[in-house]
């Protein structure tokens, strides 16, 4: 193996046969720590090298274990100062280092001399005298005044011109006088000496000036010690002692020794000493009396100081002092009041509450301290109760209004003195706690609907009441006034009907339900209620048909060709709803040949059908279904009677109109009240059937114009004979009319003779598209109204439409009417 050197180096090792070469290096005294010392490279290819610090001479810590580190194939190792290195050239300045190099199985040892060299320019505050915690020396209290302490002043700094000087504090009465520095560098004492300072420390701080204005500090500390009296002395010796107070007299306490020759031994204090005694050469420490603690508490703890002197020299003395502690021994158990506990406290006493305080004694050792220690048994674990001292309290809220929460606390308390043997007294414990009526119940607000059909009996639901008291359920319930046709069961809060209901009568009910707790506290007459409102709705039933007003009519029309006529109102309600307005109307019988029709209450004779057209009079009977609508099941109806006498229009005959509201010679029809289901269609429907209907009813309108003015056309080529047609044709129609009708006519107006010597004779009547009309013919080269008759004119007739009184005139040729 090899051992290589860089070039600032020189080194050579050798195998472990061959002696090992030692390395010198010098070191300046002012190098810190972490400061390297030596630098050197190993060549070991294939092992790990290990390079350690074996020794060092003289001992010390100055020195780190070397390092090695791995520089290509090449390890360096490196030792350095460590943290505490405080070179001092003056102090050690020859080290040698002990090293050893492992290469697998090769190792080699060899020694680095380290040479420490002085510094000129070094401060001499270094060493422990620099440090933090100073250099100390140690003197006796019997130092001579002004002798020399320390030596501070190190060689070759007097060529240094150093000088050193005090500059803490050393203010009387710690000091007894100050401490000086002479100019070789030597701490004397102070001038009144260091007698009676023994034991105590002076803390100086010392300044040293030297060179070109460098100076350092250091701190020196002197510890005064004392003189011994003499070669007497106490061995080791305990100085306190623990007895049983069962010792008889004359029991050995306890020996002391002390070293000297031909020592004696006496008692110094107390004197006289009642309990104790001392033997005058062994210093056996013994009884003298009975040390019973029960009788006699006094005698718990004596001090006694025990004196050790020579025989022959009485004044070489020695002292020491003892503690003799009597314990009682123990042989009953601690006595409590009370001895067990059995206590009731409500649910809402307050925590800290005090339940009871225990008293205690020992009989062994009156008025000595006791332990107590809380147990419990049910529930397990600290919950509710605490013992503080000898006081149990109430340590968590007590709660009843939770299921399982109120219960019974059983404890025990335990009860220890402090004697030998341990004897100990349980005391048992036993909390119930009594629920208490806190919370008043309440029940929600709620809405019930009833039909007004409803039966006796009929429930209508229930009353939720709560409670935050336990238990939850236990309540009652009743009603507080209002209407007596419900009631309410006590226990279960079911609401029933008793009565009946009308809608129409009343709508709706407000009942207040009293809910009362029971069953709550320990006090059955302390109870708690509360109030809710309940609404009940009662839905309307269709329960009254309507009626009709009058239940029968009988009607005269005269039914125009092409035209629709009104034939009457149907009039119905229901007297005992008359908020009820809403009906369906329909016909079901004597409408054969669907000529009449409904427009909601209307009754209307349509005559704008095709033929047949009626050419007799002729009487129908209809019935009609009144059915009151809506969403209320069911549906009842009523039938109204319409007797309608049907007269056709004539053009040649002139008719009167006889309309009867209602015929009293009749007697009183029997009005039948059916309730039947229908059909009622969606609106979609109907808006479809509607404008289906219009539009067919505008084709046929249509249809008709068009067909009579091909008719006007085909009469407007033969006027005279169509003239004389027309005439004879109304003619032969009044004759008709009048043979059929028994009934007197109508008489016409009386006009005056003037206008009556103008027109034809006999007046006619022209049935025409509405009632009947009276025509006024002119004659020839007459006027009507200022309107001249001729040949021109011969078509043109006057006519007065006895429904309305209007005149109007009427084209015989084209049918056409001009109105007045």
């Amino acid at each position: 193996m090899a051992l290589l050197r860089p070039p600032a180096l020189l080194l050579a090792l050798v195998v472990s046969e061959l002696h090992c070469l030692p390395w010198f290096i010098n070191v300046s005294e002012s190098q810190g720590p972490g400061t390297t010392i030596h630098s050197f490279s190993f060549n070991c290819t294939a092992h790990m090298p290990m390079l350690e610090l074996v020794h060092v001479q003289p001992p010390t810590t100055f020195f780190n274990q070397p390092s090695l580190s791995r520089w290509q194939k090449i390890y360096v190792g490196t030792v350095t100062l460590n943290s505490l290195a405080r070179l001092d050239a003056l102090a050690v300045n020859h080290y040698e280092l002990q090293l050893r190099f492992t290469c697998g199985n090769n190792v080699t040892e060899g020694p680095l001399y380290v040479y420490v060299y002085r510094d000129p320019g070094y401060s001499p505050c270094s060493g422990r005298f620099a440090s933090p915690a100073g250099e100390i020396i140690q003197v006796r209290e019997t130092v001579t005044p002004g002798a020399q302490l320390y030596t501070l002043l190190l060689p070759g700094l007097e060529l240094q011109h150093a000088q050193i000087s005090i500059n803490s504090a050393q203010d009387p009465p710690y000091f007894p006088g100050p401490f000086s520095i002479n100019g070789q560098g030597w701490l004397l004492a102070p001038s009144q000496g260091l007698k009676g300072q023994a034991g105590k420390v002076f803390q100086l701080q010392i300044l040293v000036t030297f060179g070109q204005n460098r100076s350092c500090h250091g701190m020196l500390k002197v510890k005064v010690l004392p003189v011994p009296s003499s070669q007497i002395s106490f061995l080791g010796q305990a100085r306190n002692i623990t007895i049983l107070d069962d010792l008889a007299p004359g029991s050995q306490v306890v020996q002391v020794r002390a070293q000297g020759f031909d020592v004696r031994y006496e008692i110094l204090s107390p004197v006289p000493c009642p309990l104790f005694s001392i033997g005058r050469e062994d210093g056996v420490v013994r009884t003298t009396a009975p040390l019973e603690l029960a009788q006699a508490w006094g005698t718990a703890v004596t001090r006694l100081q025990v004196k050790a002197y020579e025989r022959l020299r009485p004044w070489a003395s020695v002292d020491l002092d003892l503690t003799v502690n009597v314990r009682s021994v123990n042989r009953w158990p601690p006595r409590c009041l009370p001895a067990m506990l059995v206590t009731e406290i409500p649910e809402t006493t307050p925590v800290g509450t005090v339940l009871n305080t225990f008293t205690c004694t020992d009989p062994d050792s009156p008025g000595s301290t006791l332990n107590y220690e809380l147990r419990f048994h049910s529930p397990p674990g600290p919950a509710s109760l605490c013992l503080r001292g000898r006081a149990l309290e109430v340590n968590a809220t007590l709660d009843c209004d939770t299921p399982g929460a109120c219960f019974q606390h059983a404890a025990s308390i335990l009860v220890l003195d402090g004697g030998q043997p341990l004897m100990t007294t349980e005391v048992p414990v036993l909390v119930m706690v009594i629920p208490v009526n806190e919370f008043s119940p309440a029940c929600v607000p709620h809405t019930f609907r009833i039909r007004e059909d409803a039966g006796p009996h009929t429930l209508l639901g229930s009353v939720v009441g709560t409670d935050k008291d336990y238990p939850h359920n236990s309540i009652e319930y009743d009603i507080s006034g209002g209407p007596t046709a419900f009631s309410v069961d006590r226990l279960s809060g079911e609401i029933h009907l008793l009565g009946s209901l009308d809608y129409e009568l009343q709508t709706l009910y407000r009942l207040t339900v009293l809910v009362t707790d029971q069953s709550q506290d320990q006090d059955p007459t302390h109870r708690r209620s509360g109030s809710c409102t309940i609404t009940i709705e009662v839905e309307d039933v269709n329960d009254h048909a309507p009626e009709c007003q009058p239940p029968f009519q009988e009607l005269t029309i005269y039914a125009p060709l092409g035209r629709s006529v009104e034939v009457t109102k149907v009039s119905c309600w229901v007297p005992q709803e008359p908020q009820r307005l809403v009906f369906s109307y329909s016909i079901v019988g004597g409408n054969s040949q669907s000529r009449f029709s409904l427009q909601g209450p209307i009754l209307v004779h349509n005559n704008m059908l095709g033929p047949p057209w009626p050419e007799q009079p002729h009487t129908h009977e209809l019935l009609i279904r009144v059915a009151d609508a809506g969403p209320s099941i069911p549906h009842l109806s009523a039938t109204a009677t319409v007797i309608v006498h049907l007269v056709p229009w004539s053009t040649s005959t002139a008719a009167t109109r006889t309309r009867s509201a209602a015929v009293t010679s009749m007697t009183t029809p029997l009005l039948v009240t059916d309730t039947e289901a229908f059909w009622q269609p969606e609106p979609w429907f109907v808006v479809v059937l509607t404008v289906t209907s219009a539009l067919f009813l505008l084709a046929l309108g249509w249809l008709f114009s068009r067909l009579f003015q091909g008719l006007a056309q085909m009469l407007q080529t033969p006027r005279k004979p169509a003239q004389a047609l027309l005439l004879n044709s109304i003619q032969g129609t009044e004759e008709s009319i009048e043979g059929f009708m028994e009934a007197p006519r109508m008489e016409m107006p009386q006009t005056p003779s003037s206008v009556m010597s103008l027109v034809c004779q006999p007046a006619i009547l022209y049935r025409g598209h509405r009632g009947c009309s009276r025509v006024l013919p002119c004659q020839a080269c007459l006027l009507v109204d200022g309107y001249p008759c001729g040949r021109a004119h011969g078509s043109t007739i006057r006519m007065e439409e006895t429904c309305t009184g209007r005149d109007y005139l009427f084209n015989t040729l084209t049918g056409a009417r001009r109105w007045l």
